[in-house]
């Protein structure tokens, strides 16, 4: 049997299938060690000091002794000899074994970009990832490897940068490049060198201009992106009453910000199609243009675009990859439109931690020019998005500065996503818990106000207390953070409820200015518009809501449920309902909407799962509470709710 070693990528050794094969790990780094090495050997304190360190060396060459027995017993089962062992030495033994670093050296009559796109395939993986060694001679040798690799690629780079003559060859160009830059991303030289080879000498200078001019406004303490938009106009008055008299006169902890650690981008291309192939790989391609605009910048880690690929494509958890990536941001693409006249490509940038959508916008690429409009579509989705991600990361410190209040936060929020009372009561408690670590935490004040009106809806029982709690906690929101949606969004929703339908609206307008990409925010605007009376208008809002975030919670399918009934679009209502995960919580509406389509069967059966539900449940108290600035609206839900047996 033949065997091969896996070092990029999980370190492991293969069979002739190329299945795993087990085997002692620390005897799999002695072999790729060895493989390294000039002579094929080493001695044995060397390597027990590479393997454990040499705080300690006579622990270190028994831990090599057990693991040399390991290594024979294993060695024999398998029936191979990979190792020599003498009293002083381990050197490779006689049992040859292929390996993936031999992929490092060029093959007879290979060509150089042929060899290239190898190492391009080869370094997309990292060198010996997940090995659990914590000496400090591995790390020594661990880099020595990484420099030598980088190396060889620079050196092939410069061979071959000029000679690509097909695009899948000016493919492995580009991947060379950006994987040469992460190697080296504060290398002036690497730097110019990629500019060049992308040809971008141009846009480089564009986003360096812009760079000097960010760090100037920023450390005037203006920080615009251009000219102020209301939202920004508001943001910026929010912020500043919102820092105490000693944050807005002590800099410090906004330099220490900057200073902090580089946030890590993955721009995802756009994973559906479109008939035209064409739009498609200029899209992509446009991807790629703003990923070396971000390498200009210098500003933000960027995911190279082939792992960006694969992790756009993969069918695990999403979060679990980005975290094992220790990636903080996600630029997502998508392909919109039908014809050449309406194609759009829609990009939203959003916050791995927490899932926040930290901007979002829609680019038109009408009439295939896109290819004209590319250098214009770059610099303001490059600029857009590095100024967004420069912002939040400015104000995240506020949200995370108590780890213990802020992750009880997320835990609390966890369960609201899940419209129950026992989810939100668990939330309850998170939220409380984080507030008795920081009792002014904002975002914890908000969350505990959304408890209380979302039980006041799930209970139908028109409990005023419940109300005025949510608008105490959500004007205590308010009062901590002036600059943070969250709060006004609350007292909006809790005002709705409260019959102040108005004021609900304009509170609501204040959220959605301070936050315009936030999803749940333009949710609950629609719910106010529907409650408006114009359930039309909450339709076109909905939508927006949904495209920022295709897999929200169940509210935002209630709200457009509801939206839609009062519409008279009764199978609309029903279909919305058939997507939410607890479509039971809408039984009552299922209900009035089967009546109004005639079929009795049907919505008996959801009377009867609402009344066990709520067994109180009254349809003159119902509407007494719920508001509805118009009669006719009130009046189509008497008349399907009275249809189906309430």
């Amino acid at each position: 049997m033949t065997f091969s070693l896996q070092t990029f990528g999980q370190l492991q050794l293969l069979d002739s299938k190329g299945e795993a094969v087990p085997f002692p790990e620390k005897g799999l780094l002695i072999l790729a060690y060895l493989l390294t090495a000039p002579e094929g050997s080493a001695h044995r304190s060397t390597l027990a000091q590479f393997l454990w360190g040499d705080a300690n060396k006579d622990v270190s060459l028994v831990n090599l002794r057990s693991t040399i027995s390991r290594i024979k017993s294993r060695q024999e089962e398998l029936g191979a000899d990979f190792f020599s062992f003498t009293g002083s030495t381990i050197s490779l033994g006689q049992t040859a074994v292929a390996s993936d670093l031999q992929s490092l050296h060029k093959k007879d009559l290979e060509e150089p970009l042929a060899w290239l796109g190898r190492l391009v395939a080869l370094f997309n993986r990292t060198f010996l990832a997940a090995v659990n060694c914590q000496s400090r001679e591995y790390d020594v040798w661990l880099i020595q490897r990484k420099i030598y690799h980088g190396a060889l690629l620079k050196g092939l780079l410069k061979e071959t940068s000029q000679s690509a003559t097909t695009p899948k060859e000016e493919e492995i160009i580009k991947n060379a490049a950006i994987l040469i830059f992460h190697t080296e991303p504060e290398n002036p030289d690497t730097l110019k060198f990629l500019v060049q080879i992308f040809n971008a000498e141009e846009e480089v200078e564009y986003f360096r201009k812009y760079l000097e001019q960010r760090k100037q406004s920023i450390s005037r303490g203006v920080g615009h992106l251009g000219p102020k938009s209301p939202a920004e106009n508001v943001t910026k008055k929010g912020a500043s009453e919102g820092l105490s008299a000693s944050d807005r006169s002590n800099p410090d902890p906004l330099e220490k910000t900057l200073k902090s650690a580089v946030p890590r981008l993955a721009l995802l291309p756009p994973t559906n199609l479109h008939r035209d192939p064409v739009f498609a790989i200029v899209a992509s391609s446009l991807i790629e243009d703003i990923t070396i605009g971000f390498c200009a910048l210098n500003s933000l880690e960027i995911i190279a675009p082939h792992t960006a690929v694969r992790i756009g494509k993969t069918s695990e958890d999403k979060h679990g990859v980005f975290e094992r990536h220790d990636i903080n941001y996600v630029l997502d693409t998508r392909l919109s439109g039908l014809g050449n006249d309406d194609l759009s490509l829609f990009v939203q940038l959003t916050y791995v931690n927490n899932s926040e959508i930290v901007w979002a916008e829609r680019y038109n690429l009408e009439n295939l020019n896109l290819i004209d409009r590319r250098r214009d579509l770059l610099r303001q989705i490059t600029i857009s998005v590095a100024g967004r991600i420069e912002s939040h990361q400015i104000t995240r410190p506020y949200f995370e500065r108590s780890a213990a209040a802020y992750h009880r936060y997320l835990v609390g929020r966890h369960y609201l996503n899940r419209l129950s009372l026992p989810n939100l009561r668990r939330s309850r408690k998170e939220l409380r818990g984080a507030l008795q670590e920081d009792a002014n935490f904002a975002p914890a004040l908000s969350a505990i106000a959304r408890t209380y009106s979302k039980e006041w809806l799930l209970t139908a029982r028109g409990d005023m207390d419940l109300l005025e709690t949510a608008a105490e906690y959500a004007t205590r929101a308010i009062e901590a953070r002036r600059d943070f949606a969250d709060g006004y969004r609350e007292l909006g929703v809790t005002k709705l409820l409260m019959g102040e339908i108005e004021e609900s609206a304009q509170t609501l307008e204040v959220a959605e200015t301070l936050s315009p990409h936030y999803a749940d925010i333009i949710a609950d605007h629609a719910d106010t518009l529907n409650h408006l009376s114009r359930p039309d208008l909450a339709l076109q809002k909905l939508e927006r809501a949904m495209e920022l975030n295709p897999l929200g919670p169940d509210s935002y399918l209630w709200t457009a449920a509801g939206a839609s009934y009062s519409l008279g679009k009764f199978n609309d209502a029903l279909g919305y309902i058939d997507k939410m995960v607890d479509g039971d919580l809408a039984d009552r509406l299922s209900a009035a909407s089967w009546a109004m389509l005639g079929d009795e069967k049907k919505s008996r059966f959801f009377v009867r799962r609402a009344l066990e539900a709520n067994p109180q449940f009254d349809i003159d108290k119902w509407l007494t509470i719920v508001p509805f600035k118009e009669q006719w609206q009130k009046d189509i839900y008497r008349e399907g709710l009275k249809k189906a047996g309430f």
